[in-house]
């Protein structure tokens, strides 16, 4: 048995523990720039308590609150100025994973330049990295511990990542309590995003029996949890389960990293003219892609199905998008065939990973054609 596993990321989970953000941030600089989206963190207050709590540690803090739902590297560029500008030492995350993204685009910025070339490559580590605390207020992208950030890139229209272990935030602060504001309809989509980080992290090539027991675990708690959050069921276990399947699925990320469904995703990215959030995007092509696979992994695709409800993965996995209120397949997402070349054109990253052998151009513009 070979198992690889680093994660530098010092994670501090539970409930309330939003208040130790300021100590955390202190010990690693005096001055933040914290990245967020646009709206929702002021509306829920949680910007508000976050400022409070850095304010009580020492911490001055300047905000950049123009994070799009798919951030793009003119907005990271514009968070790099106003970090050097302020003399910013450490860069502060605080949303789902875009503005996390955001935030760890940031800090590589403020050391390598100018974001957009920076878009599909993966940068060696340096000795002086800005140190990033991310703060998830969404259970999804798992963000606040992978050592990627998907950014796109203006000029060139193309919606990959920027990769390398400086991209590892120094610290997480995951709250549950955060989740409280999640409306159901994005904890439907950032929740799709959690389980297929699980699904990939279980069946992917560079699984090992280490990232199998956090997909298992994931798996068992998002079959169980899901659902109920999406119908506005709340409460403290429930949110801490879920801010739990999402942390496993980004150490998977992490690790194991993930397989087709991801580039093929991203790749909808480089298409201006439909607009669909990440977990939106995978369910257009989950169906497809496990119709696809399951040859190639079958025995652990039915225990994937079992722990979602039904020895059919398939009948799972349709039945799940279906409660979900997701799209199942790329035309109820917006996409027709005249957007196929351009998907096509966008798919970057290693395909190498997925268990389906031998992928090439081919079989993925196939996938996307059988996906309408």
């Amino acid at each position: 048995m070979i198992i690889d596993f680093s994660i530098p990321t010092r994670v501090v989970f539970g409930r309330g523990r939003l208040a130790e953000l300021g100590r955390e941030t202190r010990a690693l600089g005096a001055s933040a720039l914290l990245v967020c989206g646009r709206n929702a963190m002021r509306s829920n207050g949680i910007l508000a308590a976050a400022l409070s709590v850095l304010g009580q540690a020492g911490v001055r803090a300047e905000v950049f609150d123009q994070v799009s739902p798919d951030p793009r590297s003119v907005e990271v560029d514009a968070a790099v100025r106003m970090a050097v500008q302020s003399s910013c030492d450490v860069i502060v995350g605080l949303g789902g994973g875009s503005a996390l993204d955001a935030a760890k685009a940031t800090a590589i910025g403020m050391r390598h330049g100018e974001s957009g070339p920076l878009v599909g490559r993966t940068l060696p580590a340096t000795e002086d990295a800005v140190p990033v605390v991310a703060v998830p207020t969404t259970a999804g992208s798992g963000a606040e511990v992978t050592k990627g950030a998907i950014i796109t890139d203006t000029e060139r229209g193309l919606k990959s990542g920027i990769r390398g272990e400086d991209l590892f935030p120094r610290v997480a602060v995951v709250d549950p309590d955060l989740l409280r504001s999640v409306p159901g309809g994005l904890a439907a989509e950032t929740g799709f995003d959690a389980l297929a980080h699980a699904v990939e992290g279980y069946v992917a090539r560079r699984a090992n029996r280490l990232t199998r027991l956090f997909a298992l675990e994931a798996l068992d708690i998002l079959g169980g949890c899901l659902t109920r959050v999406v119908a506005g069921e709340t409460g403290a276990e429930l949110h801490e389960r879920m801010a739990l399947a999402a942390l496993l699925g980004g150490l998977n990320v992490a690790t194991a990293s993930t397989c087709l469904p991801h580039r093929m995703q991203q790749s909808m990215g480089s298409v201006p003219a439909v607009a669909i959030s990440h977990g939106r995007g995978l369910a257009t092509i989950y169906p497809t892609w496990l119709a696809h696979a399951y040859s190639h992994a079958t025995a652990e695709f039915d225990t994937i199905g079992r722990l979602l409800g039904d020895d059919d993965v398939h009948t799972a996995v349709s039945r799940l998008l279906s409660e979900l209120g997701l799209p199942r397949r790329l035309s109820e997402g917006g996409f027709g065939p005249q957007h196929i070349d351009r998907l096509l054109a966008g798919v970057t990253g290693n395909v190498d990973n997925d268990p389906v052998p031998g992928i090439n151009g081919e079989l993925i513009r196939e996938l996307y054609e059988r996906a309408l």
